[in-house]
């Protein structure tokens, strides 16, 4: 018998279909009830409450109340990183199956979030853009900003360092899925998106993990990080 934590257990857990599907569903970090999880798992609500049960016991999932309303979120930006990296192997390492593109999955190419930070090609070029100007440096498993970064941050996103929480890797660089190239993680990724998001460039799709930009976003994407605006549909009252 292996000594070590029981890799099977959560291997098990992750591995169900229906609560493959809820954890795919909050890897976008917000929290949902019950009853838009039994949406996303396609799964009957009592089905879909032993599952959560589950995932919550793992420690998984966390849940929430809010008055009568209970709330399931990500437990934490480990088991974040943890279905992360399933998903990349998923999509690299495992067989290829033919499965037809849908504008659902050209959506979450373009623009999603991982967790609390961005990915997709908007997130690929935004790391891209502030590694090419120097503001910030990556290393295979870490990265940090340069005084030139902070400055760029501080004047065009209204971003002050000294005010991102501390609590996990500042930054670090994740391998993005779709794009094969890695886009920002980490504390930073995570105040990078709440900025976008706070500055009306992008907003939230519904059901879905995928983001849509605005016509504000189109042009201050376009002059701050050179993200090609024609590869970007503008949305508005999504």
């Amino acid at each position: 018998m292996a000594d070590g934590p029981n890799i099977a257990e959560v291997a098990a857990l992750v591995g169900d279909p229906a609560r493959a599907n809820i954890l795919v569903a909050l890897m976008d970090g917000r929290a949902l009830t019950a009853k838009e999880l039994a949406f996303a798992a396609g799964v009957a609500p009592q089905t879909t409450s032993g599952h959560l049960a589950k995932l919550t016991d793992a420690h998984l999932l966390t849940r929430i109340r809010q008055g009568r309303h209970r709330y399931y979120r990500v437990a934490s930006p480990l088991v974040a990183r943890m279905l992360e990296s399933i998903t990349l192997v998923a999509a690299i390492e495992a067989p290829p199956r033919h499965r037809p593109r849908s504008p659902r999955d050209a959506a979450l190419r373009l623009a999603r979030t991982c967790y609390d930070h961005l990915a997709g090609r908007l997130g690929v070029a935004i790391a891209d853009a502030l590694v090419a100007r120097g503001a910030v440096v990556l290393s295979d498993d870490g990265g940090e900003v340069t005084a030139e970064g902070a400055a760029l941050l501080a004047g065009s996103l209204r971003l002050d360092l000294a005010e991102v929480p501390r609590r996990r890797a500042f930054c670090r660089p994740c391998l993005d899925w779709s794009e094969r190239r890695v886009h920002l993680a980490g504390a930073l990724g995570a105040a990078l998106a709440e900025r976008c998001f706070a500055l009306g460039w992008i907003e939230r799709l519904r059901d879905s993990r995928a983001v849509g930009i605005t016509p504000r976003g189109r042009d201050a994407l376009r002059d701050l990080f050179g993200f090609d605006p024609e590869q970007a549909p503008a949305v508005t009252g999504v």
